[in-house]
């Protein structure tokens, strides 16, 4: 531990001023920009455009039924299938969508929370397809289920047991797959459900420590997964509060593992990062004004020491992105990298008096927060009785109320909207992709060996009945071609769907 009279040091602890000592005068962090829509060959389209472009990682978006554990020809999954992602159901969606992309050589994040077990094994089985070994696969898979309970809604299993299934993936990539990061414990929901800038640090170092002591409980070392864990945060309009949030939460988190764990590996104490911009931000009735923000919010981002961005686009308060604006959000990050000249300099907002004061701001009122939800029994306890969720509402409305009162302006929505723009391409998801990947389903279902699907499925069975760690059925399962909704349906049936 650093002694606390001596001057803070960018890559040392408590990592305020950032995780490495020369930060993007050496590397600059990794671009990335979320997408997915449709079926698996448009996304993977889309995928190969960026990467084109100077995208230096992928982000793969998922439809809601893929998320939520539903095969693409389920009755819940009607109308919804490839609308806010891709859809994915089978290994070979998960194939096409990785089509022709070198997985040895590019780091993909997968935002996928109840279901990653699952795209996780789609992604390595794609992987060996491609004779790339698990331990050259470098990515991220969201996995976060407790913001889900709080903040987003996309659960399946109840608490209990989705907290057992994270574990079961962070104690099987120590091994198999060792530098893909098996968490990311994210604050982006948080914050786009409405809450502020503490509460979204505080909740998110709260479920960070949750997911740490459920490791522990399972026989894990800290030293052995905590320099893979990574964070997610949001971008919000407060340019200064921004910097000086991911400051704080840098140093928190810090102290909080070197006070209540002791590593020895100074990569357990490091706080790692990706960014996006606010969608909640983004605003229909001028939808230009929209690259404004998300440049600063970007450029907050860099100014925070992020190690990943995604820039949003201008057109995403009317639709899913278009190509156009895609490609425009890519270039935001390209031109502060190359142009701005921030990324030529450590920190270069540290030592500013609004900054540091700030920042200590954030970290004290955040480490209060973490001390009341423990006071109330842990993050579970308070999930389940609304406690995040309360505070989260209060502070959306008051958000809100501001808006209309217009103690807060929203420029082009509540003043100087004059003339304002709501105009652009918005791209359309055609019925027919729903239908095409139905017909897809059936026919890989149909061409499968039924009796190997229904093997793998009994092991699966029987590996959660007897509490063991299900990454090594589920992983054998989809190499069976047993699809996604098969999967959650067997688990369902011993862990119950959550309500």
């Amino acid at each position: 531990m650093a002694d606390p009279k001596t001057p803070e040091l960018p890559g040392a602890f408590p990592f305020t001023r950032g995780i490495h000592a020369s930060m993007y005068t050496k590397k600059l962090w990794t671009m990335r920009q979320y997408a997915g829509f449709g079926d698996a060959k448009a996304s993977n389209e889309r995928y190969r455009y960026l990467l084109s472009q100077g995208i230096t990682g992928l982000s793969i978006a998922f439809d809601l039924p893929t998320q939520m554990g539903y095969d693409s020809d389920h009755a819940m999954a009607r109308g919804e299938v490839g609308r806010v992602g891709v859809a994915i159901s089978s290994l070979d969606d998960m194939g096409i969508v990785l089509d022709g992309i070198d997985l040895a050589t590019v780091s993909t994040s997968m935002t996928i929370n109840s279901t990653a077990s699952i795209l996780l094994a789609f992604y390595l089985a794609v992987a060996e397809k491609q004779g790339v070994a698990p331990n050259r696969l470098r990515g991220t898979i969201q996995n976060d289920v407790l913001k889900e309970y709080i903040a987003r809604g996309t659960y399946v299993f109840p608490p209990g047991p989705s907290l057992k299934i994270t574990a079961d993936i962070i104690e099987f990539c120590k091994n198999e797959v060792p530098e893909w990061n098996t968490i990311s414990i994210s604050g982006y929901h948080i914050r786009e459900a409405g809450s502020t800038a503490v509460q979204e640090v505080a909740f998110t170092l709260a479920n960070g420590l949750a997911y740490v002591q459920t490791a522990l409980d399972r026989g894990l070392k800290i030293d052995e997964f905590a320099p893979r864990l990574s964070f997610f945060f949001n971008v919000h309009n407060d340019f200064c509060e921004e910097i000086a949030k991911f400051r704080a939460a840098r140093r928190l988190w810090a102290k909080l593992i070197e006070e209540r764990f002791s590593p020895k590996d100074q990569k357990s104490l490091m706080l790692r990062f990706h960014a996006q911009t606010a969608g909640s931000t983004l605003i229909a009735q001028d939808v230009d004004s929209n690259v404004c923000r998300v440049t600063l919010q970007c450029m907050a981002a860099v100014l925070g020491g992020a190690q990943s961005i995604h820039t949003n686009s201008r057109d995403e308060a009317l639709g899913l992105p278009t190509v156009e604006s895609a490609t425009l959000a890519l270039r935001t990050q390209q031109v502060i990298a190359y142009e701005s000249g921030v990324a030529n300099n450590v920190d270069p907002f540290g030592g500013a008096d609004l900054i540091e004061k700030t920042t200590d701001m954030i970290e004290r009122e955040a480490r209060q927060l973490i001390e009341v939800i423990e006071s109330k029994g842990g993050v579970v306890a308070c999930l389940q009785a609304g406690y995040q969720q309360d505070c989260i509402q209060s502070a959306a409305y008051q958000y809100q109320q501001e808006i209309e009162n217009k103690t807060r302006i929203i420029v082009g929505q509540n003043r100087f909207n004059e003339g304002a723009q709501s105009s652009a391409p918005v791209l359309k998801i055609e019925p027919r992709v729903e239908i095409d990947q139905v017909a897809r389903l059936m026919a890989f279902k149909k061409k499968r060996k039924a009796d190997a699907a229904s093997k793998a499925l009994i092991e699966l069975d029987r590996t959660a009945r007897e509490n063991r760690n299900l990454m090594p059925p589920i992983l054998a399962a989809v190499k069976a071609h047993v699809t996604l909704g098969e999967i959650t349906e067997t688990l369902v049936k011993i862990y119950g769907r959550h309500s």
